[in-house]
């Protein structure tokens, strides 16, 4: 499977989008504030964690108990540009619905 093929798939579940968006910034995220921000169970959140950093969209770091997540300084702009993208249309999907 190509890493686009990879990151299309790891696009479409409703909780990986919404991880992104939250790591999209480029700040570092904990794994409780994904959970809570979320409404996942950690066990979840971890799986769907993996997805996203099998298709090497996020890099992560072990803080004690917790994971920490951000946005893989490294992606390409190809990458780039499709989540960008994603992230744009859900956006204006959400105004377009208020």
């Amino acid at each position: 499977m190509t890493q686009i093929s990879l990151v299309l798939a790891a696009l479409s579940d409703p909780t990986r989008l919404g991880a992104l968006r939250l790591l999209w910034d480029g700040e570092e995220h904990c794994v409780c504030e994904m959970m809570r921000q979320l409404g996942a169970t950690q066990s979840r959140m971890s799986r769907h964690m993996g997805v996203l950093k099998q298709a090497g969209l996020v890099v992560d770091r072990r803080d004690a108990q917790w994971v920490r997540y951000r946005r893989n300084p490294a992606l390409g702009r190809e990458v780039t540009a499709i989540v960008d993208a994603v992230i744009a249309a859900l956006g204006e999907n959400k105004k377009k619905a208020a």
